[in-house]
C-alpha cells in the first residue's frame, strides 16, 4: 500500500490500491483521440526464448489503448529475426521489429560512423536510441512507454500506470519514472541501488557539498527503474549513454531540459522481478561490476559539466566516505528484511560493497584518464541536421526488412 508522502523535487504519484485496471484502461483508450500511445521494447534475442517475455506479450494482446508498439531487437542474425517476427505477429497493435544486426540498419549505422555521430557501444542505449528514432519517423504515438523484457512478474497494469501520467492531456508532464519495490524470493533485491546509487549521492553530497543536481537524483525513489515514459517531443533534444548510465543519463538530461515540476515518478508495481545480474566479482566488463563503473561514470561527467573539479584525493575520499554510508545502509536493509520476515545475507552484501567501493576509484581513474571522452549518443536533432532525410532512410530499412521476411 502507498502512501501521500512526497519526498525531494519531484512529484510521486502513489498507488493507493483503490483503482480497478479496467476503469484506468478505458480513460487511457478515451485520451487517444488527442494523444495516440506507443510503447517501446528493447529485446536481446535471447529474451525470446526466455520465462519472462511470453508472458509479457499475453499482456500486451489485450491492451486496447496502444496505437503502436517498437522492438529493438539485438544480437540476432537473419533466421532468428524471421523467428522475431512470428514471435510477435500475435500482438495486434501496429507493431515492428528493428533488426539492429541486419544488413540495412548497420548500412545506416555505418553512414552515422563515417560522421562520428554513431552509438559508440553496442548495448541498452544504442537500442533504444534507434527506437526512439523509428517512433519519430513513424509519428504513430505523441506519448510513449519503455520497458525491459525480462519482467518476470509482469501484468498490464504496470504499463498503464507508467504511461499514464504523459498520456493525460490534462496533465502537464513531459517524463514519467517507474517506481517499485525489488522483493522477489522471500528476499531484498536490486542491490545496485540500494547498496551503491544511494550511498553513493550521499557521498557525494558530504564530499561535494550541496549540489541541486544531486538532490534531485536523490528524490527519486528508484533512478536505475528501465521503465519510464515521455512526450514524444522530449526525444529531439534527448542525448543518452550507449552503456549502464543509460537512467542516470536520461534522468540528467530531463533535469538539462526541463522545469522539475514537468517531472513526476509513478508506483507501478507492487511486486517486481526481472533477471538478476551477476556480482562479477573477477570481471569488471560484466554484470554488476561494469554496471557500478558506468554509473559512477556518468555522475561524475555530469557533477564535472556543472563546475565540480575531481582529483585522485577527492575520489580518494568519495569512496571512504561511500564505504561508511553503504555499511550503514546494511543495518538499515537488515532490520527492514527481519520486520517483513524476508531472508538477508550480510556477508553477500558487505563483499558488494566492497567490490562497489573499488569500482569508485576505477571509475575515477578512467574519467580522470580520459575527460573528453564522448559518453553521450547525439541527439536526434544534431543527427536530422547532418542527414536531414534520416528518420526517413530509418524508416524505409525497417519497412524493407519487415516486407522481405516476414510471412
Amino acid at each position: 500500500m502507498g502512501d501521500f508522502h512526497q519526498n525531494g523535487v519531484i512529484t510521486t504519484l502513489h498507488n493507493l490500491g483503490q483503482r480497478p485496471l479496467e476503469n484506468m484502461e478505458a480513460e487511457l483508450e478515451s485520451f487517444k483521440p488527442s494523444r495516440p500511445m506507443g510503447l517501446v521494447l528493447p529485446s536481446l534475442f535471447s529474451e525470446l526464448e526466455g520465462p519472462a517475455l511470453s508472458g509479457i506479450i499475453d499482456e500486451l494482446v489485450g491492451v486496447p489503448y496502444l496505437d503502436e508498439i517498437v522492438i529493438g531487437l539485438d544480437r540476432a542474425n537473419q533466421q532468428q529475426y524471421e523467428y522475431a517476427l512470428e514471435y510477435f505477429a500475435r500482438l495486434p497493435q501496429h507493431h515492428r521489429i528493428l533488426w539492429n544486426d541486419g544488413p540495412r540498419l548497420l548500412a545506416i549505422d555505418e553512414q552515422l560512423k563515417k560522421l562520428e555521430l554513431a552509438p559508440t557501444h553496442m548495448g541498452k542505449g544504442r537500442n533504444v536510441w534507434y527506437c526512439y528514432g523509428y517512433m519519430l519517423a513513424s509519428g504513430r504515438a505523441e506519448a510513449i512507454a519503455l520497458h525491459d523484457c525480462d519482467i518476470l512478474t509482469y501484468d498490464r497494469s504496470l504499463l498503464a500506470r507508467l504511461i499514464y501520467p504523459v498520456a493525460n492531456p490534462n496533465f502537464n508532464y513531459e517524463f514519467c519514472k517507474g517506481y517499485y519495490a525489488r522483493v522477489a524470493d522471500t528476499k531484498i533485491s536490486g542491490r545496485a541501488m540500494r547498496l551503491f546509487v544511494t550511498p553513493m549521492l550521499r557521498a557525494l553530497k558530504k564530499v561535494c557539498g550541496y549540489s541541486e543536481f544531486l538532490d534531485y537524483l536523490d528524490s527519486f525513489r528508484y533512478p536505475l527503474a528501465g521503465e519510464f515514459s515521455m512526450r514524444s517531443d522530449v526525444i529531439n533534444d534527448l542525448r543518452i549513454p550507449s552503456d549502464w548510465g543509460l537512467e542516470i543519463g536520461v534522468l540528467s538530461e530531463m533535469k538539462r531540459n526541463y522545469a522539475t515540476n514537468r517531472l513526476c515518478q509513478v508506483d507501478i508495481a507492487d511486486i517486481y522481478d526481472h533477471k538478476h545480474q551477476d556480482l562479477s566479482l573477477e570481471d569488471r566488463e560484466k554484470g554488476l561490476s561494469k554496471m557500478t563503473i558506468d554509473i559512477a561514470k556518468a555522475l561524475f561527467r555530469k557533477l564535472a559539466t556543472n563546475g565540480e573539479v575531481f582529483t585522485t584525493e577527492k575520489f580518494r575520499t568519495i569512496k571512504a566516505t561511500y564505504y561508511r554510508i553503504a555499511l550503514d545502509f546494511i543495518d538499515t536493509y537488515h532490520n527492514d528484511a527481519m520486520i517483513n520476515g524476508l531472508n538477508y545475507d550480510r556477508h553477500a552484501e558487505e563483499a558488494a560493497v566492497e567490490l562497489f567501493a573499488s569500482n569508485l576509484m576505477v571509475a575515477g581513474e578512467h574519467f580522470l584518464e580520459r575527460p573528453m571522452d564522448k559518453p553521450f549518443i547525439p541527439s536526434w536533432n544534431r543527427i536530422i541536421s547532418a542527414i536531414p532525410d534520416i528518420l526517413e532512410q530509418l524508416k524505409d530499412a525497417v519497412e524493407e526488412d519487415y516486407r522481405e521476411y516476414a510471412k
